[in-house]
Order: C-alpha cells, then structure tokens, then sequence
C-alpha cells in the first residue's frame, strides 16, 4: 500500500511532462500492481517487461526532437519506475523503485520550483521516504513510520540550508530547454486577434518591485517588451535585421547593411541627465526571450542584452523563474536623431494598403504641417467619432484598417494602435508598433507589482526631432480608465480573463475577504521567488559577508568544516551513537548502552526494574541472545552489588566491557538479517 500511495504521488506533479501513452502504460502498471496485490492477477514474465522497455525507449528515441530531450528522458525515467513497479519480486526490487522516486523528485524540482510546487513535493518526498523506512525496521504501523520519516526530513534541513548557501551559483548542467514546449505571453508579431486572446488569461506574467518603495501611477506604467517595425497589410513583425541580432548573427546575409548595422547590441551607459528609477523584475516561465521593463530600461545582470530599439533580451529562454534587476530612465530621449535606413523602414507600407485610411491621413498632413500639431489632432480624431472599445470586435476585410478606422469602428487596443501608426506612416512620420503590457495590480502588504497577462497591451511609438521616439496611446483616448485606473477599472472579469475559466481563483477578487488571503498567499509565493529562487550570486556573496565578514577561502573552508561537524554531531546524538551527559561510572555505560540497543528492538528497560527481572524479559524475547545478556548481567550485578577484590574487579571489568562490546555487534547484525527478510 505505501508503495502504490508513493507511486501515484511520485508521478502526480510529472503531468504536465507525461505523454499520453506514458500515462497509459503508467496507469496500466498500476493497476496490475493492485491486482497482484489482491491475488488476481500473476507478476508479469520477464520478457514481457523487458520487451515494453526497449519499445519505450525506441519510441521516445524518435519523437525527442518534437516534445523535447528533458521531456523524452523525463518520460523514459517515469516509464522505467512504472515497469519497475510491477515486477518486483525481492527487497533488492523495491529499493531500485524508491531510489528512481527520488530521480523523479529531483526532476520535478527542475521543472516546477515555485513555493506549492515545493511544498507539494516535499510531502511526496516524505512519503517516498516512509516507504524506504519500513524496508529497514520492522515496525509495520504508519504512525512509526512517518514519525521517523518526518524526524529524518527536518535532520536534512540544516545540511540542505549551508549547502544552499555556500554552493556556487551555476546554472544546472542537467537543463536542457524544452525544444517542443509551449510558449506563453506575447509573440514577436501583432495583428488584431492575438493580443484579444492574451486578455482571456489570468496567468501571472511578471512581478516588479521598486528600490526606495516608490509607487508610481498606472498610466506610466508600459512595459516593453516587443518592438514592430514591419507591417505587411494583416499584422506587424520584428524587422528581420532584428530578429538576426537576437539570433546572435554578426552579418546581414541578404539583409540592409545599413539597416543592420543600426540594430546592433548597444552598451550599458548610464545617463546622469534623467532620473533613475531603480527596480527587480520577476519574469514567469514563458520559453521567450524578451523581458519587460519601462522606458529606457537597461541592465547589468549577466545573459541580458540591451538591443538597440530599446528592449532588454534574455540570452537564454526564461524556463524558469528569472530575477533581474534594472535601472530606467523615463526622460531620457530614445534615439534623438534616426538614420535614413530606419527612417524608410518606418515610413514603409504596403502598396495598395488600405487607401480610404491613406487618404484620410494626407488631409490630417494637408491640414497640419506640424507634425506635433498632426499627431494631436490624429488622437482627437479616435474622441470626436462613435468609436467603441471592445474586446469582442466585428469582423474586418481585406482592408483591415480601412474597415475597423472608417466602417466598424469598434475594436480593441491592437486595433487603435495599428490605425495610429498607418495614418502617422501615411502622412511621413515614422511610427512603430509596441507590445507589453500596461499597468500593475499593487501588493500594499509585500510592496510589488503584480502584472497578469490580461494587461496585455499595444501602443504606438512616432519618431520626432530632437525628441526621438515619443509614445502616443490612442487608446487613453478611447478608454482612459483602461489606462489611468487599469484592465480591471474598464472590463468586467466575466468579459476577459474569467470568460475561459469563470472558477478559477480571480473569479473572487469582489470579495474583499478572499481577495486579502489572495494577496498575502501571493505575497509569500513572492517572497520565496525573491530570496530562494532568486538566490544568485550576488546575494550569496551579501550573506557570507554577513556572517564571516571579508570572504576567503580559508574562512569559507573553516565555515563549512564547523557547520558539518556541528549538523553531524546533533544527528549522532539524536541516533543515540553518542551521549554528551554520560555517567563517569563506565561499567554502568556499558550495561546502559545493551539496553539501548534492545530499547530500539521494543523491549525497554523500565525505570524501577532490577537487572535480573530485565534480563528475564530480555531471555523470553530473544533467546538468541539470552546466554550473552546473561553473562553480561551477572559481570554488571557483581561489580555493582557484591564486595570483590581489586584484582577480581579488575578482571570482571575488562569481561564486562567485552561482553558490552560483542552484545551489541550481534544485536546490530540481527537487527539487519531481520530487515532483509521483510519485504
């Protein structure tokens, strides 16, 4: 029973890495477990198992490349523990089952290391524990054994706290990204659907934190993360020099030279002409690369790259919870003057796009020469007509913009923004699509930002002398709540994120109770990223400072060498192989540590009970041993009790320590031969 508890445990956080046909031969082995343990059914034959194995692995072999390396060896392993399971036959069989438990265990950490995740896996690791408890004592209650497997879990504590904190911090050896996995939050192209489908989750994206407790107001909190400076007629794209210089490529290759050679990574300056605002980002898994942060955002954090139209760029996928830390500059000027090259890439559009709306912006161009006083009067264009803000907008045609701008009139942040940027292009000022997210929902008790992916957002970059680029929102024209007060002031959760999911947790952010315990359960889960899984080395060296002062390597060794003399020590006392508060009396040592030993075997030694009534009970219960004890008893009683001289003494001494010596050697080895034949 502890090892069908522990196998199902084992496997329930693995499901989202288990393929469908795992699951089945998973669920298939265990129910064939339960039929041989209620005598239905016969143990599988060897060739049987070992057939399935080698298809396993074939199959995973050929479909690696679409779920993924980790996922496929992920998938073998869980397989491997399942046909395990079934064919177990001997003690020997279920130690190889509970060690390829732990294996899994430790996997899971990799994928999943959020404070539930571990929280949840620290419970299937003490029932994984329990079951290799009752393989060594022959105790057969739960009580005993989850007892000692709780004492055993909370003895491993210390160690794994000091090894926590003075391991270097490298990135796992064994992380290999998912190559067939799931991306979540934005994508590098932008048309009127995606960002809409973006608003139905409310995963959380990323949380941000400000150094000195500044709070800031929602309308200035954009967060970019994606820049769009091509548009075909249906979406927007990353110019393709961009995505080169993210790919890590130092040449065009049929690409604009001059184009390419603008996009190249810029450096980390720092600007002394703006205020700074200061702040640490928590980015969600996403299997992206781009990361969020306010305008101008830079970064000094290693594997982070500043690009040159003003984003920050992981080197590596975040497939797991990344902390970062970054410093913007909200006045400072982005690219105060602009080349010829990326001029016509943002003046470019399509032939033949969208010619009402075309039209339209050569008479705003006609009408206002300035280009300020153009874009002014473009954003009081979206207030003086019947638009309508929605996140369920009417169908477009070919001419998308054409339809949404002059027909429908209805639409959502996509629509408005890409409307702005046509009319900015059609009438000569440079533009460009922006996606990220807008606003924050504010933690009061923990002091952060929490931003979901409902906040999903799209806005509009133009280009202006001496001004460089300039953001303009036309969606602050149509929907100011959605701005200045957030996604929640203007929609109603039925409307966006709750309409997919109308159960889920956000269901009951009205009530003012739930939505408190909501917040403090968010806070601690925010907590544990910031200090345990955004534990990097910069904090690492802050801690050792702490407590050794300046860090060397003979301090740090010195370190190390006391906490585990000290961590060792408290768990051989509390093992009873050493007593700090022995008596003087060594004879009486002696005869007390025998007793001990039978103490663990369940035969303890009352406190108002002579030797000759406990060596009595010690014969009934183990005749094996009742000649040893007995001699051991008579050496005790006579230095003890009777008047002998300082020669007998002295002999009857050196028996009595012997007798104690061998006693407990053969109480050692009976213990393990009694282990090894329950099973």
């Amino acid at each position: 029973m502890w090892l069908l508890i522990t196998n199902i445990a084992i496997l329930s956080p693995l499901y989202q890495q288990v393929t469908v046909w795992s699951l089945a031969i998973c669920t298939i082995c265990i129910i064939w477990r339960v039929g041989i343990y209620l005598g239905k059914v016969a143990k599988p034959p060897q060739w049987l198992v070992t057939t399935l194995a080698f298809a396993s692995a074939m199959t995973l072999a050929m479909v690696a490349n679409k779920i993924g390396v980790l996922t496929a060896l992920i998938n073998l392993l869980i397989l491997g523990y399942a046909l395990k399971y079934i064919e177990m036959r001997n003690r020997r069989d279920v130690q190889v089952v509970v060690l390829a438990g732990y294996f899994l265990i430790a996997l899971t950490f990799i994928q999943q290391q959020s404070l539930w995740s571990t929280l949840h896996l620290l419970v299937v690791t003490f029932i994984n524990t329990c079951v290799l408890i009752s393989l060594y004592h022959d105790e057969n209650n739960f009580k005993h054994a989850a007892k000692l497997g709780a004492k055993i879990l909370l003895q491993s504590v210390p160690l794994a706290v000091i090894l926590f904190v003075i391991l270097p911090r490298i990135p796992p050896l064994w992380m290999v990204p998912p190559q067939g996995g799931a991306k979540t939050g934005l994508s590098n192209t932008v048309s009127f659907a995606n960002i809409t489908e973006l608003t139905r989750s409310a995963e959380l994206a990323f949380r941000a934190t400000f150094s000195d407790n500044v709070l800031l107001q929602n309308s200035a909190l954009y967060w970019r993360a994606i820049v769009m400076e091509d548009y075909d007629g249906t979406q927007w794209l990353q110019n393709p020099s961009i995505i080169a210089v993210e790919r890590g490529l130092t040449s065009p290759k049929g690409l604009d030279t001059a184009v390419f050679q603008r996009f190249a990574p810029v450096s980390n300056n720092v600007f002394n002409t703006a205020k700074a605002l200061s702040y640490s980002v928590i980015a969600q898994p996403s299997s992206q690369h781009w990361l969020f942060g306010l305008d101008r955002a830079t970064s000094q954090d290693h594997g982070i790259n500043m690009l040159a139209d003003f984003r920050l760029y992981a080197s590596k996928p975040i497939d797991q919870q990344r902390l970062y830390n970054v410093t913007s500059y909200p006045n400072q000027p982005l690219e105060p003057s602009l080349s010829p090259a990326l001029r016509a890439v943002n003046l470019s559009l399509p032939n033949n796009s969208n010619p009402r709306t075309t039209r339209l912006a050569m008479q705003f161009a006609a009408q206002y020469p300035k280009e300020t006083d153009r874009l002014d009067a473009m954003m009081r264009y979206f207030t003086q007509q019947p638009y309508y803000y929605t996140l369920r907008p009417p169908a477009v045609g070919k001419q998308q913009i054409d339809n949404f701008l002059l027909d429908n009139k209805a639409g959502f942040c996509v629509h408005y923004a890409s409307a702005f940027a046509f009319m900015a292009r059609a009438s000569g000022i440079p533009a460009r699509l922006v996606s990220g997210y807008q606003g924050g929902e504010y933690n009061s008790a923990a002091g952060y930002y929490s931003i979901y992916q409902y906040m999903a957002h799209a806005w509009v970059e133009v280009w202006l002398p001496a001004r460089g680029w300039v953001r303009f929102d036309p969606t602050a024209m149509i929907a100011p709540e959605r701005i200045e007060a957030g996604f929640d002031a203007f929609f109603e959760p039925q409307e966006s994120y709750l309409a997919d999911s109308p159960f889920g947790y956000m269901s009951y952010r009205t009530s003012e109770m739930f939505n408190q315990l909501r917040m403090q359960f968010a806070s601690v889960d925010y907590f544990w990223s910031v200090w345990v899984l955004g534990f990097n080395t910069d904090k690492q060296q802050r801690v050792l400072e702490e407590v050794l002062g300046e860090v060397t390597r003979i301090k740090l060794a010195m370190f190390i060498i006391v906490s585990l003399g000290v961590i060792g020590l408290s768990i051989a006392y509390s093992a009873g192989l050493i007593q700090f508060h022995r008596s003087k009396d060594r004879h009486l040592n002696a005869y007390y540590a025998v007793c001990k030993l039978l103490r663990k075997r369940n035969l303890p030694r009352d406190y108002n009970e002579g030797p000759l009534d406990y060596n009595q009970r010690v014969a009934a219960a183990f005749p094996s041993i009742a000649k040893d004890f007995d001699k051991l008893t008579r050496y005790y009683i006579a230095i003890k009790y009777q008047n002998v001289g300082k020669k007998p003494q002295k002999k009857l001494s050196r028996l009595l320590i012997k007798q104690s010596r061998w006693l407990k050697i053969i109480i050692i080895k009976q213990r393990l031969a009694l282990n090894k034949t329950n099973t």
